[in-house]
């Protein structure tokens, strides 16, 4: 009797999935020591939490209103040529910055107008990378390539900070901004080696309203991604005091100097390594839904450590723990929204989620910014995160239902 030949499993890495990992992480490494150094900067010369929301917003909202367009655009346009356009925007902003820093223009007002620019074309970017990762990773790999791509991420988050320490203390803030334009014109350079197939669209007219309502009513028509998007904008906005206000509380609790500030991202990014390495040797999450719910409660049990932890090395290994659930919580969710949605709605659907759910950032930093200037940075931390705590629960119980009347209804 003849057995049927098992069908070939794909390779882990081929050179597209090289060269994207590659491309994608300078590009985030040289963003995220402009990003240290800009916060940094704003905190050591203000101490304001008035300030910070303001970085928050310029940094954030911009990213959030171009996103659906974004969204549209990936789902119409060729993904790669996206990226590589929105990079090279965002490195010239950059370059721009950097003259005149170096000129003598040193305004706090001048970091959030380059924000405002870095922002657009982050949103312009994001739904596009998003959308392209199930092109060259077959489905199978999909959560063991996240959690390398996490873990690589992570690696390059612990290192961004220490650089970014390094030319703010040692240099000036024009150097990062240096150092971001060199990281993605060679970001640049290796993606266009990247070939990728375009998504073959219905020859309709192009019409960005018409493909937005049929995103919203594809993304809202699916109980998952409903269910996803609503708790997330809920989760957000209780994370903000988390992510946002973490260096103000380190200056004003722990003390002013680089190294300290420093030592607060890095620890975070350790835990994303931890994290990402989980990742990659569980290789998959076979219930995405409740992995979610569980990093949500542990980020919750976490926000409220970090409230009550002192001395200073006791804040850095609870926010060592904090950062172990950032890549779980990421992975699990786009791998969901991969694995879920149809390939000529990807664009869309990312852009959606990160829309509404983004939004609760800058909403909550509009609360949070100006309450830190009267009352403890600490406090916030216990009650966002007790209230997080809730939320994952509560995701939980809601999924479960949802999953038990889907199935009813089959049954019916």
């Amino acid at each position: 009797m003849n057995s049927i030949p098992d069908k070939k499993k794909e390779k882990l890495f081929t050179p597209s999935i090289l060269l994207f990992l590659v491309s994608q992480n300078l590009s985030i490494f040289g963003s995220s020591v402009v990003g240290y150094a800009i916060i940094w900067y704003v905190t050591l010369e203000t101490s304001s939490g008035t300030w910070m929301m303001a970085v928050t917003l310029s940094t954030m909202v911009p990213y959030l209103l171009i996103s659906l367009y974004s969204g549209v655009w990936a789902d119409r346009y060729s993904r790669k040529r996206l990226i590589m356009l929105s990079d090279g925007f965002i490195a010239v902003a950059t370059f721009a910055l950097f003259i005149l820093f170096r000129m003598g223009y040193r305004h706090i007002e001048l970091l959030l107008a380059v924000s405002v620019i870095r922002s657009l074309g982050s949103g312009i970017q994001s739904p596009a990378v998003n959308a392209i990762f199930p092109q060259l990773v077959p489905k199978e790999h999909l959560t063991r390539i996240q959690g390398i791509n996490q873990s690589v991420r992570s690696v390059l988050l612990l290192l961004s900070p220490a650089v970014g320490g390094v030319v703010l203390s040692v240099m000036n803030i024009s150097w990062a901004f240096l150092l971001d334009v060199i990281t993605a014109f060679l970001a640049i350079v290796v993606f266009a080696f990247i070939k990728v197939e375009q998504i073959k669209r219905k020859g309709e007219v192009f019409s960005v309203r018409k493909d937005m309502r049929e995103g919203l009513s594809y993304t809202f028509g699916n109980p998952v991604l409903k269910s996803l998007i609503l708790y997330y904008a809920l989760a957000f906005f209780l994370v903000t005091p988390a992510a946002i206000l973490t260096p103000l509380l380190v200056e004003r609790s722990f003390g002013p100097e680089i190294w300290k500030l420093t030592a607060n991202e890095i620890a975070w990014t350790a835990g994303s390594v931890v994290g990402g390495l989980f990742i990659i040797l569980k290789g998959q999450f076979k219930d995405k839904v409740r992995t979610i719910a569980l990093a949500l409660v542990g980020f919750g049990v976490g926000f409220a450590l970090l409230g009550i932890a002192k001395p200073f090395s006791l804040y850095l290994v609870v926010m060592v723990f904090v950062g172990i659930f950032m890549p779980i919580l990421a992975t699990a969710e786009t791998v969901l929204i991969q694995e879920i949605v149809e390939p000529s709605k990807m664009g869309r659907v990312f852009s959606i989620v990160e829309l509404i759910s983004g939004f609760s950032m800058p909403l909550g930093i509009l609360l949070y910014g100006p309450l830190a200037d009267i009352v403890s940075i600490e406090s916030l931390l216990v009650v966002s995160g007790i209230l997080l705590i809730l939320v994952g629960l509560s995701y939980q119980r809601s999924n479960r239902r949802m999953v038990a009347r889907i199935v009813l209804s089959g049954q019916k």
